[in-house]
């Protein structure tokens, strides 16, 4: 003991990275020496020894995000009703059953406790020794409260997510003192598929009851947590690869690919004219490839089906989003534009002939054979006023910019032999308010054409788009989903007896 203390006093200890100090073998010792350097360290005063480059750094980054080392707590963020709702979206909830028998038992033998958290720092599950448990109580080292570096300080759930490695924190590593009465180790995990830390897996525990191998434990704990994850996110990509296959094939030839929900590429055609992952926009929508050009990017039930647009000549851009519009708003160049019921019509119509209109054919499809060109004239001259003067022509009235039209979208994929995503389909009918000849006539081909499509393939998730379109009043698609489903499936419940 004497010849630890002289030791303690001279020359800053060697350390190995993610391992404490090599010192005094005795937890309770180990932590007196800790204690003295965090006070030194903290007060400007000489240390007997140097923290370990992990600790010094964490404690820097805690320090700057103003946590209290001497009366902080950490903040309570989800309640017992919100928790379930993050604990059941959570990736790692799957995984749940299999770090319990890996852990638990070794934790309950080792008067310990399981704690995982989420990528802020979140605690979402905590278990364990029951006496730890209790103990846990008295220092708010519960579910709901969030565990990050600048929460809380220097603790092995926070740091190894700010680090993005496993690292154990002994007593007064703890930049918080009221835990320099516990020891913890922590490993984050890792989503496979972006490759981002999602999760921590912890285990902690009273100052005595210290083990040395306790983070190689929470180390191959959190490699098999993400082989399961790998493994799953195989069995997603084969499911989302045999479920649209049939869209891939339905670009005929022409440059696509089927994509995670995050971008990862699953399957393309030709097989190597896109890298091994998309920037996917918010929302969805256009994406630039580069040199390859603009990807047009169409929301599957489990991804993305991304398809090369064709060059166009440089110009303005229109967007008509009209499936469901009960007040359509267009966009030019990325500009909304509100617009009236008569003037949406009149897009419509006009993206649907392309090569142009005379004013009679634009008041036939309009009016109907009350139409008087005259009147078009006149709604032409106000949308363009909207618009520009060089967004429509005249003699012929046409469309003179790249037109991206979800109803267009929807005709491409029928004759592609293709169904919508659901996505597109749960917008519902083309400018449903709508009675001019021309909408009405589209409108109605659209869904005659979508609801055969859909019925023909038995695609559950279509089915499904389409009768929550129909609040369930249709019961042939109610009758297919209930074939469809399987039992179980709480939207069973939900289609009209």
């Amino acid at each position: 003991m004497p010849g630890s203390q002289r030791r303690a006093r001279g020359t800053p200890r060697l350390t190995v990275p993610g391992t404490l100090p090599l010192g005094p073998s005795d937890p309770v010792e180990r932590a007196h020496l800790l204690e003295r350097i965090r006070d030194a360290v903290l007060s400007g005063t000489a240390s007997p020894a140097s923290p370990r480059d992990v600790v010094s750094a964490s404690w820097r980054r805690s320090l700057d995000a103003h946590v209290d080392p001497d009366h902080g707590r950490p903040r309570q963020v989800f309640g017992t009703h919100e928790l379930d709702d993050v604990r059941g979206g959570h990736l790692l909830a799957p995984v749940l059953p299999l770090l319990r028998r890996t852990l638990l038992d070794v934790a309950d033998e080792a008067v310990h406790m399981m704690i995982v958290t989420d990528a802020r720092g979140h605690i979402l599950w905590r278990e364990g020794h029951a006496d730890v448990l209790r103990r846990a109580d008295d220092v708010a080292l519960v579910e709901g409260t969030r565990w990050s570096e600048d929460s809380i300080g220097t603790n092995a759930m926070g740091t190894a997510l700010a680090s993005g490695r496993a690292v154990q924190i002994h007593s007064a590593e703890h930049l918080v003192r009221l835990y320099h009465a516990w020891t913890c180790a922590a490993a984050p995990i890792h989503d496979p598929d972006s490759g981002e830390v999602v999760a921590a897996i912890d285990l902690t525990g009273p100052l005595r009851t210290f083990h040395p191998s306790t983070l190689a434990l929470v180390r191959a704990a959190a490699e098999l947590a993400e082989v399961h994850l790998r493994a799953r996110l195989v069995e997603r990509d084969e499911r989302l690869r045999t479920r649209n296959r049939t869209h891939l094939d339905g670009l005929r030839g022409e440059p696509g690919a089927l994509l995670a929900p995050g971008g990862r590429v699953i399957d393309a055609q030709p097989a190597d004219w896109l890298g091994e992952r998309v920037a996917i926009p918010e929302g969805g929508g256009r994406v630039d490839l580069g040199e390859r050009g603009e990807g047009v990017l169409e929301p599957l039930a489990e991804g993305w089906l991304l398809r090369l647009a064709p060059r166009a000549s440089s110009g303005p851009s229109l967007v008509l989003p009209f499936l469901g519009a009960e007040r359509p708003v267009a966009r030019l160049d990325g500009r909304p534009v509100r617009l009236s019921l008569r003037h949406a019509e009149m897009l419509v119509v006009l993206a649907l002939h392309p090569d142009g209109l005379t004013a009679d054919g634009l008041a036939q499809a309009l009016y109907g054979d009350a139409g008087n060109p005259v009147t078009v004239r006149s709604e032409v001259h106000r949308l363009r006023a909207a618009l520009g003067s060089s967004i429509i022509s005249t003699q012929p009235y046409r469309l003179r910019a790249r037109v991206d039209a979800d109803f267009l979208h929807v005709r491409e994929a029928l004759r592609a032999r293709r169904l919508p995503p659901p996505e597109v389909l749960r917008r519902g009918a083309l400018l449903p308010a709508s009675d001019a000849p021309g909408v009405r006539e589209e409108r109605d081909h659209l869904e005659v054409a979508v609801r055969g499509a859909v019925l023909r393939r038995g695609d559950a998730e279509a089915l499904w788009a389409l009768a929550q379109v129909d609040a369930g009043d249709d019961p042939e698609i109610a009758e297919r989903l209930r074939h469809l489903l399987p039992a179980g499936d709480p939207r069973r419940d939900e289609l009209a007896v």
